[in-house]
């Protein structure tokens, strides 16, 4: 008969997909480390006999990275080079039923909501003493702080209210403790993020409140970069441009997912609005906010995109200039009002559709940058690699935007640490620099 070991466990958390799921991740990784068990992030050492998957649901590609995850994890259990596997995060949410048959050797399966339980084959306790206490998984100096869980918007391409539900705001006075948590403990900036963050108090305070949060939280004691993250275009709250023209520590930076240029596209994804009422927004942001960077999203191969339609979303970016943007080539996801639709753009399409509108972007974003060059800015440096620090100006968000470069040659910097650079040359995506001596 084989007896139990008593060699202590070890956990190792690995993390897929967004920034929400980073929070997750965080928020087990600080109860199980308060119930005094051995736990890691992503940990380079293969000496965890149990891992903790978060995996994420969203779009295909997403699905597939989790699922070979979760298989390869499978795979080491057999081998004996792992104890116990368990899932959790949007995918098992969303397909739990389906996996736990097609992948029996998966110990057990969480939903998203389903910490304590998870929690429980540990023998650990929820700890509610822990609310509002976070060990964080990104460089220290910045910090992601959820505002937000679920989304209620009825977009017809996305599967987020199937897998977190509807939206549920957390209480200022909890954010505000965190934040004042984090910055205690070294985080300069947060970056705010939700589902659709500009929904942010109408649950709960039954008015749009980010305009207040974004206040109270820049009354933070040494936070000196708030970022806001996944703004929903449609009935977008004026008040928060306001808050970030004043707030020397607000970042001139907005996250806007738009997903097209099309207004027949728009009514096809249930966005609520036209193409002359999104540039009429970006009008207006960029008059109350002149120095804003703002990044977007853009979905390519929507069921019903014709050429004309994408010709449509090329000339809006062309037009609108954005700073910084992504594309996803459409994913077609069960249980969408967009599955009920043909998805009849073919892959390859749907692929060369995006890498236009990337190659577009790419044009516009050098432009963009060049004027840069000759010119100062505060640069939060993140890393050092390679023989360069690399930092990040106010108008780029962490993994996601452009970067500074800086030759670390004859220049020091402390990763964490605010330096004055000077921009000496640019690239489509990135930027040179030179530190500025007093």
């Amino acid at each position: 008969m084989k007896t139990k070991s008593l060699k202590k466990d070890k956990v190792n958390i690995v993390t897929l997909g967004c920034s929400k799921n980073i929070v997750d991740s965080e928020v087990i990784l600080t109860q199980l480390k308060g119930n005094a068990i051995d736990v890691r992030h992503e940990s380079v050492k293969d000496d965890s006999n149990i891992v903790i998957i978060n995996t994420c649901g969203f779009i295909d590609n997403a699905k597939q990275e989790s699922i070979d995850t979760i298989l390869r994890y499978a795979d080491a259990k057999k081998e004996g080079l792992v104890e116990k596997v368990f899932v959790t995060g949007c995918l098992s949410q969303r397909y739990r039923d389906d996996l736990q048959k097609e992948i029996p050797g998966v110990d057990a399966w969480f939903g998203t909501m389903e910490l304590p339980m998870l929690l429980k084959k540990f023998n650990a306790d929820y700890k509610k003493e822990l609310l509002g206490e976070r060990i964080t998984t990104t460089a220290n100096h910045y910090a992601y702080l959820k505002i937000a869980e679920g989304c209620d918007r009825p977009c017809s391409f996305c599967a987020i209210p199937l897998i977190r539900g509807m939206h549920i705001s957390r209480s200022m006075d909890d954010l505000v403790k965190e934040a004042t948590s984090l910055v205690r403990n070294g985080t300069k900036e947060i970056l705010l993020i939700a589902q659709d963050s500009t929904y942010y108090g109408l649950d709960i305070y039954k008015e749009r409140k980010l305009a207040e949060l974004m206040e109270r939280l820049s009354d933070v004691e040494g936070l000196e970069w708030i970022r806001l993250h996944y703004a929903f275009p449609t009935g977008f709250p004026m008040d928060i441009l306001d808050v970030m023209a004043n707030r020397s520590n607000i970042c001139n930076y907005l996250d806007i997912p738009l997903q097209h240029g099309s207004t027949e596209m728009l009514k096809l994804m249930r966005r609520g609005t036209t193409r002359e009422k999104t540039e009429q927004l970006l009008d207006t942001i960029r008059q109350k906010v002149p120095e804003i960077a703002i990044r977007t999203t853009l979905i390519a191969g929507h069921p019903g995109e014709g050429e004309g339609e994408f010709e449509e979303m090329m000339d809006f970016v062309e037009r609108s200039r954005f700073e910084r943007l992504g594309v996803f080539a459409y994913s077609h996801e069960e249980n969408t009002h967009s599955h009920s639709m043909n998805d009849d753009v073919p892959e390859d399409v749907k692929q060369d559709r995006a890498a236009s509108v990337m190659e577009l972007q790419e044009n516009i974003s050098a432009e963009i940058n060049e004027q840069k060059v000759g010119k100062t800015f505060k640069v939060l440096i993140d890393r050092m690699e390679g023989g360069e620090f690399i930092g990040r100006t106010e108008h780029d968000s962490p993994e996601v935007d452009n970067e500074v470069l800086i030759s670390a040659e004859d220049t020091y910097l402390r990763v964490g640490d605010f330096a004055e650079i000077k921009i000496t040359e640019a690239t489509a995506f990135d930027l040179i620099g030179e530190v500025m001596t007093s």
